[in-house]
């Protein structure tokens, strides 16, 4: 793992924010954080920082599915008030955009819940005894 992580807290968060969506290294900035498409590599090959703290689960699909969904309905709805066009164009339209835009977000919100998740420390819930 890397050397000293403490002066990562001072970073602004515009800084960790455009590291996940680059897919950079949390830690350095400068290793690649995925393998292939959505496939965390184990660690950088630059600081050698190991990815396993990274757990994103279905996060990013839950916000890509919310904001592509918001985008592509408010479009649709606007064109189809303003410009009335036929069922096949808003088919057309929206059906090739609402495969294409999820897939090129993904993989941006992905890398940037990693990047949150390592500059917060975050990691599973854990039950305490306690009195």
């Amino acid at each position: 793992m890397c050397a000293d992580q403490s002066h990562k807290a001072n970073e602004p968060l515009s800084s960790t924010i455009w590291t996940g969506i680059v897919g950079r290294c949390p830690f350095c900035h400068r290793g690649k954080l995925f393998n292939g498409y959505l496939a965390l590599a184990p660690s950088c090959q630059v600081c050698g920082l190991d990815y396993a703290f990274a757990d994103s689960g279905d996060g990013p699909a839950i916000f890509v599915m919310l904001f592509a969904g918001f985008i592509i309905v408010g479009a649709a709805l606007f064109v189809e008030i303003a410009y009335q066009p036929p069922y096949w164009v808003h088919a057309i339209i929206w059906g090739a955009l609402a495969l294409a835009l999820p897939l090129l977000l993904l993989r941006s919100f992905k890398g940037v819940l990693v990047a949150l998740q390592y500059r917060h420390k975050a990691e599973q819930g854990k039950l305490t005894s306690g009195s």
